[in-house]
């Protein structure tokens, strides 16, 4: 090989690298864009997060039925620097609040939603909080964000959600954009089929569908625990 083959093949290695660290959100490596940039306002037609929105979800977890409400709030926070919607998320199994999540999203200017962190309380059958973790807040601790769904998913895609070493590294891989679903709330053929999976738990494996105009409308496990988590209503709240 020559040498000018041989250099140009490396650019085009490097440049193939850092186009994948951008698109998969790998922002350990690479600078973030400027917060001005980012909004708080979340309207990728898959994930849209309008605030007042109230998503109630039923199914399993730990063997035990699971209910789940998922408020978007009027609120914002400056996570990093960077304008985030606040999102409530309260877990009850059997009845019993087990776990309550605050979630931070932004979106950018090319339309793909971006998780910023999340502070998680996991509680007793009392209500008091045993455990937080799974915790992490951008700029951190060394924790990063990254892209949770793509302005346009296209199959193959794949990205790291959130990253914050050993306790969130989650992944997402698109398998399909003409995905067949069918919950209480919705049902749809076109529907955006992922997968989601992190290496810290390497026998987990989970799929997630997403309804144009609504957002996550079912998560099922394909491997590990048996969980389900299916939509069944979308309301709005004062």
């Amino acid at each position: 090989m020559s040498r000018r083959i041989a250099f140009l093949t490396v650019i085009a290695a490097a440049a193939l690298s850092v186009g994948l660290a951008a698109h998969a959100g790998l922002t350990a490596t690479r600078k973030l864009p400027s917060p001005s940039h980012f909004s708080a306002r979340i309207d990728n037609p898959w994930l849209p997060l309008r605030p007042g929105t109230l998503f109630i979800y039923r199914g399993t977890k730990d063997g035990k039925p699971s209910r789940d409400m998922l408020t978007v709030t009027h609120r914002t926070a400056s996570i990093d620097g960077y304008p985030c919607v606040v999102v409530y998320d309260k877990l009850f199994l059997s009845g019993i609040l087990e776990e309550r999540t605050i979630d931070w999203y932004t979106q950018d200017d090319r339309g793909n939603v971006w998780y910023f962190g999340e502070a998680t309380e996991q509680l007793d059958p009392h209500g008091k909080v045993v455990s937080t973790e799974g915790s992490w807040r951008t700029g951190v601790n060394g924790a990063v964000p990254g892209i949770f769904l793509p302005a346009v998913p296209k199959v193959g895609q794949t990205g790291r959600q959130e990253f914050y070493k050993g306790h969130a590294e989650d992944h997402f891989r698109v398998l399909d954009v003409h995905a067949h679903v069918s919950v209480p709330a919705v049902s749809s053929k076109a529907t955006v089929l992922t997968e989601e999976w992190t290496p810290l738990e390497p026998g987990v494996l989970d799929h997630k569908y997403y309804v144009r105009g609504i957002g996550n409308v079912l998560e099922q496990s394909v491997r590990g625990p048996n969980e389900r988590n299916e939509l069944v209503s979308v309301t709005k709240t004062p």
